[in-house]
C-alpha cells in the first residue's frame, strides 16, 4: 500500500481549445489561440503550416479538414502534433498525419498515411439499424454493440478510394470462446462489410514471480492512487479490497494482481524516466487489469488487460514481460495512428509489446528475472522455461522470420513480430555484443556488423518513432520515423546505428530519409525488389537492386550477378553505383531453357562484400488465368483481374482480400 511521489513528469498536454484546431486545405491555417510567445505556440503554428501545405503526401479535398487531436512534448523542446481528417463533417479513418516541430517553430519531419482525394456523397442508403445488425453478425456470440457512427473509411492507400461507412464496435466472444472486440465498418451504400479490425491483442503485497515487492495502492483497494484509471481485480472488473495483498501462491488471484500491478507500474515509471512519455496512455494513466481468466491467454482489448494461466495450470501468466507486453499494446493503440489492420501492422503491434516487455525487464533488473530478449520464459507458458518468442534470433522459436523480406500478407501476427524484434535487439545490443549476451545474425545484404547503442537509448528512440506513427504504419515507415527520432534525441552515432540495424534485417532506406551526418566505419547494405519471379522460356525478368549507405560516406559499389543456369543470362546495369543508388538486374531466358527454380546471386563489392539472392522460376505454364480466392499460385504465374494482367512474385495460396491490386508484394502489373 506504499504511496510514493513519482520522479519528474513530462505531462501530456490536455486536448483543450488551445491545443486543438481545424483547418481546410484551401485556406491558411488559423493560428493557435494567444499564449505566451515561443516554445509550444511556435511549434504548433509550424505544425499547422506544414500540414496545410500538403507536405509528405498530404492532400486535401473540398469539404475536408485536418483537426489537430493531440500534442506530445518531447526531448529538448520538441513537439509531436497529431492530426486526423474529417470530410463534410464526418470522421475519416485513415489519412492521418503527425508533424514534429521544435520550439523555434521549425518543422523537423512530417509523417502522413497515404490517402486518396475524396469525392463522395455523405448520404447513406443503408440505415444505422441495418448496419448494426450486419456488424453484430461478425462476432459469433455478441454481447453488445455501439451505436453505428457515420464516417469515411480510406482503402487502398493514395491510389485507393474513400468509402462511406457505418462504424460499430461489437463486443463478445468467438465461436471458440475467445474474447472479441471488433470494429466493423459497414458500407453505407451497399450494406456489405467493408473492413473489420479486431481490437483484442493477446499473447497467448506478495507476488508469485517476484516475491515481496512495493506497489502503489489505496489503503483498502487495489487501485493506483497515482496512475489514472489503473486498478486490478477479478473477472467482474472490481478491484480487490482485502489487504494484505496476496499470499505468494502460484494461482492466488490477489497474488497475481500484485505481480500485474508491479510490472505495469514499473513500465509506467520506465516510460517517464527513460523515454519522457507520460505513461502507457500518454496522459498519466493506463487501463485497468483483471486476473483469473480461465484459459491459457493474456490480452488487451482497448479497455482493459486480462491475464489467465499457463498450459499446465501451475501458475498465472503475470511475469514482467507478459504484463508489459499487454500494456505495450496500449502504447501502440494510444499513439497516433492507433492500431491498424493487416498482418504487417499487427506484427508490429505484437513486436511493440515484446519490445516494451524487454525494456521493462531491463529497467527493473530483477535477480528473480534477469533482463533478456526472450518472451514468456518466466511465465512458464508451457509449464517449463521455453520462451514463446526470441528477439535476438526469432527463427529459434517456431521458425519465425528474422528478416523483413520473409514477411508475406498471410504471416501470422505473432510470427510477424520477428523482424522488428530482431531490429530492436540489434539497435540495443548489436550483432556481437559480448559480455555473455547472445550474438544476433544479420540478414542477406545487410552491413557487416551492427554496434548497439544500449537499451535505454534504444527505448527512447523507439518511443519517439511511435509518436510519428500513422494508420499506414509499416516497417519502412518505422525505419524513417526512428531515424528521425534518433537524430532529434541524440545525434549522428545513434542515428547511423538505427539505419544499420534496419538494413541488417532487410528494410531498405526510403526516399527522403533523414541524413544522420557524422562519420562512421564505411559500409553499405544490399536489397532486391522483388526477390523472386517467374518467366517462360524465351522471356525475361527484371528486379531492382538497391544499395543503402549504413556507415560513413557514400561509396562506390560494384555489382555482379552469378549462378545463372544454362540458357539464362544475368546482368546488372549499371555495373557500378554509389551507395544509396540502384541498378536493374535483368535475366534473359533463352528458348529451350529447362523448367525449374534457380537461385541467382547478386554481389555488391565496396569496403565490404554483401550478397542477396533472386529466385528465378522458369516454366512454360502461364498460370491459372483468372485470379480467384483459394487458388495456389507460383512465382511467375500470370492472371487477369479487373481487366488487367498481373504476374505473381512469390508462391502463395490466395485468400479473400488478396486481390492483385491490394497486395503489390505478391502481384505486379504487366
Amino acid at each position: 500500500m506504499k504511496s510514493t511521489r513519482l520522479g519528474a513528469v513530462v505531462a501530456a498536454l490536455a486536448l483543450t481549445a488551445g491545443l486543438t484546431g481545424a483547418f481546410t486545405g484551401t485556406t491558411s491555417a488559423a493560428p493557435p489561440p494567444p499564449e505566451r510567445p515561443g516554445g509550444k505556440a511556435l511549434a504548433l503554428a509550424a505544425a499547422d503550416r506544414a500540414a496545410v501545405s500538403g507536405l509528405d503526401g498530404l492532400r486535401h479535398s473540398p469539404g475536408e479538414e485536418l483537426v489537430r487531436t493531440g500534442v506530445t512534448p518531447w526531448d529538448d523542446g520538441l513537439y509531436y502534433a497529431a492530426y486526423e481528417r474529417t470530410y463534410l463533417g464526418l470522421p475519416v479513418t485513415g489519412g492521418d498525419a503527425v508533424v514534429l516541430a521544435d520550439s523555434r517553430g521549425r518543422v523537423l519531419d512530417v509523417a502522413a498515411a497515404p490517402a486518396p482525394e475524396l469525392s463522395l456523397s455523405p448520404r447513406a442508403r443503408i440505415s444505422a439499424a441495418a448496419a448494426e445488425r450486419t456488424a453484430t453478425a461478425r462476432v459469433a456470440h455478441p454481447e453488445k454493440a455501439t451505436a453505428p457512427e457515420l464516417g469515411v473509411l480510406l482503402k487502398g492507400g493514395e491510389a485507393g478510394k474513400g468509402v462511406l461507412i457505418w462504424k460499430s464496435t461489437v463486443t463478445g466472444t468467438t465461436a471458440a470462446g475467445a474474447p472479441s472486440v471488433r470494429e466493423v465498418y459497414v458500407d453505407a451504400r451497399t450494406g456489405k462489410v467493408a473492413e473489420t479490425r479486431e481490437q483484442v491483442r493477446d499473447a497467448s503485497g506478495q507476488g508469485y514471480h517476484y516475491g515481496t515487492v512495493e506497489i502503489d495502492t489505496a489503503a483498502n483497494s487495489m487501485t493506483d492512487p497515482v496512475r489514472t484509471g489503473f486498478q486490478c481485480g477479478g473477472q467482474n472488473g472490481a478491484p480487490y479490497t482485502t489487504p494484505p495483498w496476496g499470499n505468494g501462491g502460484a494461482n492466488d488471484l490477489e497474488t497475481a494482481c500484485v505481480d500485474i500491478m508491479y510490472a505495469a507500474q514499473q513500465e509506467f515509471d520506465m516510460l517517464k524516466e527513460w523515454t519522457g512519455y507520460n505513461g502507457q496512455n500518454g496522459r498519466g494513466g493506463l487501463v485497468p487489469a483483471r486476473a483469473g481468466l480461465t484459459v491459457v491467454n493474456a490480452y488487451y482489448d482497448g479497455s482493459k488487460t486480462t491475464y489467465g494461466r499457463n498450459q499446465t495450470g501451475t501458475n498465472q501468466l503475470t511475469s514482467i514481460d507478459v504484463v508489459a507486453h499487454e500494456y505495450g499494446h496500449e502504447i501502440f493503440d494510444r499513439t497516433p495512428g492507433s492500431a491498424g489492420p493487416g498482418s504487417e501492422n499487427g506484427g508490429m503491434n505484437e513486436s511493440t509489446g515484446d519490445i516494451f516487455g524487454a525494456i521493462t525487464e531491463a529497467y527493473v533488473n530483477s535477480p528473480a528475472d534477469p533482463p533478456d530478449y526472450t518472451v514468456g520464459e518466466k511465465a512458464r507458458f508451457y509449464g517449463d522455461t521455453r520462451p514463446i518468442r526470441n528477439m535476438y534470433n526469432p527463427s529459434l522459436v517456431n521458425g519465425d522470420p528474422n528478416c523483413y523480406p520473409q514477411l508475406g500478407p498471410g504471416t501470422e501476427v505473432h510470427a510477424a513480430a520477428g523482424p522488428q524484434n530482431h531490429w530492436f535487439y540489434l539497435l540495443a545490443e548489436g550483432s556481437s555484443p559480448g559480455g555473455g549476451k547472445p550474438d544476433s545474425p544479420i540478414c542477406a545484404g545487410g552491413p557487416s556488423s551492427v554496434t548497439g547503442v544500449g537499451v535505454q537509448k534504444a527505448a527512447k528512440i523507439f518511443m519517439g518513432g511511435l509518436l510519428l506513427k500513422t494508420s499506414g504504419w509499416n516497417h519502412r515507415a518505422a525505419r524513417a520515423a526512428t531515424v528521425t527520432s534518433a537524430k532529434a534525441a541524440y545525434g549522428a552515432t545513434e542515428c547511423n546505428a538505427v539505419k544499420a540495424a534496419w538494413s541488417a534485417i532487410g528494410v531498405p532506406a526510403a526516399a527522403g530519409e533523414a541524413d544522420c551526418g557524422g562519420s562512421q566505419t564505411p559500409d553499405f547494405s544490399l536489397a532486391l525488389s522483388p526477390g523472386s519471379g517467374g518467366v517462360e522460356a524465351g522471356g525475361s525478368a527484371t528486379a531492382t537492386v538497391s544499395t543503402t549507405t549504413t556507415g560513413g560516406d557514400p561509396q562506390s559499389v560494384a555489382l555482379t550477378a552469378s549462378g545463372a543456369p544454362d540458357g539464362v543470362t544475368a546482368s546488372v546495369s549499371p555495373a557500378t553505383v554509389t551507395s544509396g543508388g540502384s541498378a536493374t538486374l535483368t535475366l534473359d531466358v533463352a528458348a529451350g531453357t529447362a523448367d525449374g527454380t534457380y537461385p541467382i546471386t547478386v554481389t555488391g563489392t565496396g569496403s565490404a562484400t554483401h550478397t542477396v539472392t533472386y529466385t528465378l522460376t522458369v516454366g512454360s505454364d502461364p498460370g491459372p488465368g483468372t485470379w480467384s480466392a483459394g487458388t495456389s499460385y507460383r512465382a511467375g504465374d500470370t492472371v487477369t483481374y479487373g481487366g488487367r494482367s498481373y504476374r505473381c512474385l512469390q508462391a502463395h495460396t490466395a485468400l479473400p482480400g488478396w486481390e492483385p491490386p491490394n497486395v503489390p508484394a505478391l502481384w505486379q502489373p504487366v
